[in-house]
């Protein structure tokens, strides 16, 4: 194996152990598993396109099953809520409830991260953000996932004024809050898939 890519993946090895120890710390206090957990800051982040069970399987890798079971468990503990979608009434969306939003706010996770990455100056801290995109980017691509990226770095991101965004996939009109979200439908503007 190339000197390089050994040492991209011990370190990626080692950084997720580390996030799953810490979700397994945060989530006993919770009775939650860290994969309870990483659903909901999944759903914290997602957009209206991408807060569905299917959505949810497919980012975190998972089979249906689990994370139906995983959704079961949450919706019992008054962490999500299930909701019809409004226009098409097959479908399922996920809504962190307000004790959901509580949990993830009081999780000591982000805290952590953000003490240790203050020790990093801030250009070389781009730098390490933009290579470990350029990354997950490229291994999710290769695999044939999708990238769920942010809207704002998507190709259907249309920006068409101050304040005015439309996704150019489903003709909707975004919100600058929504643009931040993360989307299933993404697809990078710099790369296409293969």
């Amino acid at each position: 194996m190339d000197k390089n890519a050994a040492q991209f993946l011990e370190l990626a090895d080692r950084l997720g152990t580390l996030v799953r120890g810490n979700l397994r710390g945060v989530g006993g206090q919770s009775g939650l598993q860290p994969v309870h957990l990483q659903a909901l800051i999944y759903l914290a982040a997602a957009n209206r396109y991408s807060n569905t069970p299917q959505a949810l399987t497919d980012y975190l890798g998972l089979t249906k099953g689990t994370v139906s079971q995983s959704l079961l468990l949450l919706h019992a503990r008054g962490l999500i809520e299930r909701q019809v979608d409004s226009v098409d009434k097959r479908m399922v969306r996920l809504v962190l409830t307000d004790a959901g939003m509580q949990l993830l706010h009081d999780s000591p996770l982000l805290p952590e991260w953000t003490q240790a990455v203050a020790h990093i100056a801030p250009q070389r801290s781009k730098i390490a953000l933009a290579v470990l995109r350029e990354l997950l980017l490229t291994l999710q691509l290769s695999a044939g996932k999708r990238s769920f990226g942010v809207c704002n770095t998507c190709q259907h991101n249309l920006h068409e004024g101050p304040r005015s965004y439309r996704c150019g996939l489903t003709e909707e009109k975004l919100s600058l809050a929504e643009t931040r979200q993360i989307c299933r439908e993404h697809l990078p503007r710099e790369k296409r898939r293969r």
